[in-house]
């Protein structure tokens, strides 16, 4: 075993691998966390569809469930609260953009309802959100 001379001085470095170490677990468990916080609060089945890959844009989302329940980017209200913050909403977003997510069971009533309000709200463009199909292989 060597062992240091003692020669009065005190240690002067400081060990900072548990400093590292604690910052590693710390990324660690924001990567695994984040994902769960980007999950919608609603739960919807969208309908499967061929269609183009939407552009990349600052989005309102409207969603709609089966059992009739609302959404305004991800927060639950009631219709008449989508409907009042709808405005404010497009009226922050640069892109003006609307996405609206109803469940394939939803009734298409409260879709059109969404469509109409969106449109009121003053959206530039709105979309449907479908899943896509699998295609055949050739």
């Amino acid at each position: 075993m060597a062992f240091q001379e003692s020669s009065g001085e005190g240690i002067t470095g400081i060990n900072i691998t548990p400093l590292v170490d604690v910052c590693l677990v710390l990324v660690i468990i924001f990567m695994v966390t984040a994902p769960l916080l980007l999950q919608p609060t609603l739960s919807v089945e969208l309908p499967k569809a061929t269609t183009a890959e939407g552009k990349e844009r600052q989005n309102v989302t409207i969603t709609i469930t089966k059992d009739g329940q609302w959404a305004l980017n991800q927060e639950s209200m009631p219709f008449e609260g989508v409907k009042a913050g709808l405005r404010d909403a497009i009226a922050s977003s640069p892109d003006r953009y609307v996405i609206i997510r109803a469940d394939k069971e939803a009734l298409n009533g409260l879709a059109l309802q969404a469509l109409k309000i969106a449109k009121d709200a003053g959206a530039k463009a709105i979309a449907i959100a479908t899943e896509q199909k699998k295609r055949a292989p050739l």
